[in-house]
């Protein structure tokens, strides 16, 4: 079952005729509701399985209010909105954990961006968009608005949906190039070697969340926290079987005896070890990465390692604060 689609037909089926009443008996509320599901939940971002049921999920949606109307009507719309049947075609009234309070229901438009990004409007400023992080602008877009009758929660919504300006997306994947090449083409190989391998997992585990950001930031989509960041890119436009290789990236395979018997021609370039699955994947990622850049005309550096790139992608940034931060940072 979509939660998403449930939530649809919930509100199809009760939530019209509820907003039918309140405008009935508050005329100042037509023209103002906005319906539909966001944020929090993995039903908003269409991930949602049988194993998301036993927690935060349920036949409901949300109900956002601008500011002045929330504090006048909003007790008076919850409570119409509690009054609404729990079950529905089969599935049991939501069930709401510690942590999945106010996730739906009667709420308030500004409350809810700046709840999730810490702004009631899109930034204005290109060090403003450099500030929020990618996981919460995933939340602040995701989901669907079944109804905007005043249209200022889809305009908000449209300015976080055009996604970050091109000098700040720039800033975002040399950062994430830079990560890719320190994490994974040189950390990585020189702590196997060393037979450092909680040291060599954790920078296999930055790799992965660098390159999961690289793939959104080259498909102009914001990354969803750890939990969800591999699962998007499963039908990504760009890049998509970069899914498939982290997978295989993370299977089960004996990665230390690989470095333990390999001899100097299992190297390639000298660095690579060709007997360790994980190390020729990482290459076999950053050189589609690499490719990619060059189609986007994003880097011009004709260099097997990331950093390069990064470089040159740092180059095309024309705002000198963007430009001149550490190349890391992003």
């Amino acid at each position: 079952m979509n939660g998403l689609a449930l939530s649809r037909r919930y509100f199809e089926r009760f939530g019209q005729s509820m907003l039918a009443e309140l405008r009935a008996r508050f005329p100042e509320l037509e023209g103002q509701f906005c319906a539909g599901l966001a944020g929090h939940g993995s039903e908003c971002f269409g991930f949602d399985d049988a194993w998301s049921e036993d927690h935060d999920f349920g036949p409901s949606f949300c109900l956002w209010l601008p500011r002045e109307l929330f504090a006048r009507y909003g007790a008076a719309c919850q409570k119409a909105y509690d009054a609404l049947p729990g079950e529905f075609e089969g599935h049991p009234a939501r069930r709401v954990t510690a942590f999945g309070q106010d996730r739906v229901g009667v709420l308030c438009l500004e409350d809810f961006y700046f709840g999730l990004i810490g702004r009631e409007s899109a930034p204005a400023d290109l060090m403003e968009w450099m500030a929020l992080p990618e996981d919460r602008l995933a939340l602040a877009v995701n989901g669907e608005v079944f109804l905007d009758e005043s249209g200022i929660f889809s305009g908000m919504r449209r300015a976080l949906l055009a996604y970050y300006p091109e000098d700040v997306r720039l800033k975002k994947i040399a950062a994430r190039a830079a990560a890719m090449a320190q994490s994974g083409q040189y950390n990585y190989s020189r702590l196997a070697r060393r037979g450092e391998w909680t040291g060599a997992f954790l920078a296999l585990d930055a790799f992965i969340r660098s390159t999961c950001s690289m793939v959104h930031l080259l498909n102009r989509s914001y990354t969803p926290y750890y939990k969800w960041m591999h699962r998007s890119l499963k039908n990504m436009p760009v890049l998509p079987e970069i899914y498939g290789l982290l997978d295989q990236l993370t299977a089960p395979f004996d990665s230390r005896s690989a470095w333990e018997t390999a001899q100097d021609a299992d190297f390639l370039l000298g660095i690579i070890n060709t007997k360790d699955t994980r190390a020729v994947l990482i290459e076999t990622i950053c050189q589609l990465v690499i490719r990619q850049l060059h189609e986007q005309g994003l880097s011009d550096a004709q260099d097997l390692y990331l950093e390069a790139h990064a470089l040159s992608v740092t180059g095309r940034i024309r705002d000198p604060r963007i430009a001149g931060l550490q190349l890391l940072e992003g």
